[in-house]
């Protein structure tokens, strides 16, 4: 298959964050349970070489989208230009199809290397939003952002779903849904994920994303995609199924990686559940 055949192909299926520790496996053999890959930009973007030839060939056969790590579109230094017009020239190298970065911060007078969550305030929104437009009119394209994970609250005056809602209507931009993140800060922050879900509305939602987490021993859930997805997030996922249609869906594993067998076995657990969706409501993937 050509690059130009997944020329702007919506993605479909269920899909694979592509770490470098993954590129000798899939140079023999791409597994068919794979529909598309997801890379942080940041991290290929000045790569060559021998890695950066199989990245290519590896766009050859299936769609690869983007999820940032560094735009910090809530932080209050200005937005990095050069880093925006080096992720818009490997986007459109690439020919990828979407493109999504945090709704959270990771700079100060340097790069803190942590998602940081913005206060749920009107003055918060109106930031956010206008370095979000800012970054789309730059790209010119779309852009989706993430619900992160987070563990305290600088200030709140509204929910943390009234204030996503908010960002994405003020900033007209896309959700990519973390259904994990959904579930952590549920159960870190007392609420109820299904209501949460319910709450959003579907128009923005691009794609998901599911991981796993760690407990820690007061009970506290750290973000940390290093291990297998749980059972409630499994339900939470066929729950944005039923509210939301069979969307394109993303496996985050970034430590602890497993066998590729491993990864395989859980993205037939969501495409077996896509699977399920299409034949409950008589329809064809999303």
């Amino acid at each position: 298959m050509s690059v130009n055949t997944v020329s702007n192909t919506v993605v479909k299926g269920a899909g694979l964050g592509l770490r470098r520790s993954l590129l000798k496996n899939l140079a023999e053999e791409i597994p068919s349970e794979i529909d598309f890959f997801e890379v942080a930009p940041e991290n290929w973007i000045t790569v060559g070489g021998r890695m950066g030839r199989q990245l290519r060939q590896i766009r050859e056969t299936k769609p690869i989208i983007c999820h940032g790590l560094s735009l910090s579109l809530g932080g209050s230094a200005p937005l990095d230009n050069e880093l925006i017009w080096s992720i818009k020239k490997f986007l459109n190298d690439l020919e990828v199809p979407l493109y999504s970065e945090h709704l959270s911060y990771t700079t100060d007078d340097a790069q803190l290397y942590d998602l940081l969550p913005l206060p749920f305030t009107a003055e918060a929104i109106k930031h956010v939003a206008a370095r979000i437009r800012q970054v789309q009119d730059m790209l010119e394209r779309r852009i989706a952002v993430e619900n992160v994970s987070y563990y305290l609250v600088p200030t709140a005056d509204m929910t943390e779903v009234e204030f996503v809602n908010a960002v994405l209507e003020e900033a007209d931009c896309d959700l990519l849904l973390d259904v994990n993140n959904v579930y952590v800060n549920s159960e870190n922050h007392n609420y109820d994920p299904v209501e949460y879900l319910r709450s959003l509305k579907p128009k923005h939602i691009s794609y998901l994303h599911v991981a796993g987490h760690f407990v820690e021993p007061d009970g506290v859930i750290v973000d940390t995609h290093g291990a297998d997805v749980i059972n409630p997030v499994w339900k939470l996922l066929s729950e944005a199924y039923e509210l939301f249609g069979n969307l394109p869906t993303l496996l985050e594993r970034d430590f602890n990686l497993p066998e590729l067998a491993d990864l395989i076995e859980e993205l037939t657990h969501i495409k077996g559940k896509q699977s399920h969706w299409q034949k409950v409501h008589g329809q064809t993937a999303a």
